[in-house]
C-alpha cells in the first residue's frame, strides 16, 4: 500500500497537495502565502528538484497520502539528522492510522540507512492541529521560530524531534 515514489508519481503528489495542503492551511495562512508555498514546494519542477537532490518520497495507496524526508548530516550531538519534509494524509483517510503508517515507513527507511543513533526533526506550523498527532507518536517540541521563506512570508513553526536508537 505504501511505496517509494518516483518522478512518475509527481502528478499524484501534486493532486493530493491541491486538496490536503490547501485544506490544512486554509484557516492558518493567507491565500497569498498558500499559493506561494504551493508553487515553492509542489510545482512539478520543485518536486522533481527535491527528488533529484536526495529527498525520499513515499506514496500511500496512490492517492491517500504522502511523506518525504531527507538526510541532513550530523547534528551537534553526533546524531545522524534526518528532516521529515512532508507528511500529509487526505481528509477522507485521516484518523485511520495511515499517518502513523507513513511515519513508521519513514522511520523504518531511516533505520536501514542510518549508521547509529539518529534523530528526526520536522517543522510544523504552531497552529496546525497535527502538532498533537506528532506528540502522540512520540515527538516533542524542541524549539520554535519564525522562518523567512521569501516574498515576505514566514513559517511560524515548532521544530519537533524524535530520537531513534
Amino acid at each position: 500500500m505504501i511505496h517509494r515514489a518516483t518522478t512518475d508519481d509527481i502528478p499524484a503528489i501534486r493532486s493530493m497537495a491541491e486538496t490536503v495542503f490547501r485544506q490544512t492551511y486554509a484557516e492558518i495562512l493567507s491565500p497569498e502565502q498558500i499559493e506561494y508555498m504551493m508553487d515553492m514546494m509542489y510545482s512539478e519542477r520543485s518536486l522533481k528538484d527535491q527528488m533529484d537532490s536526495g529527498v525520499t518520497f513515499f506514496l500511500a495507496g496512490g492517492d491517500k497520502g504522502y511523506a518525504s524526508y531527507r538526510y541532513c548530516g550530523r547534528d551537534d550531538d553526533g546524531h545522524e539528522l534526518f528532516h521529515l519534509e512532508k507528511l500529509y494524509v487526505m481528509p477522507s483517510e485521516q484518523k485511520t492510522g495511515l499517518g502513523r503508517r507513513l511515519f513508521d515507513t519513514v522511520v523504518e527507511e531511516i533505520r536501514k540507512v542510518s549508521k547509529g543513533h539518529s534523530r528526526i526533526e520536522l517543522n510544523v506550523n504552531r497552529f496546525n492541529p497535527a502538532v498533537s498527532f506528532y506528540e502522540h507518536i512520540g515527538m516533542h517540541k524542541d524549539r520554535q521560530g519564525d522562518f523567512p521563506i521569501g516574498n515576505g512570508f514566514y513559517m511560524n513553526d515548532y521544530i519537533m524531534v524524535i530520537d531513534l536508537c
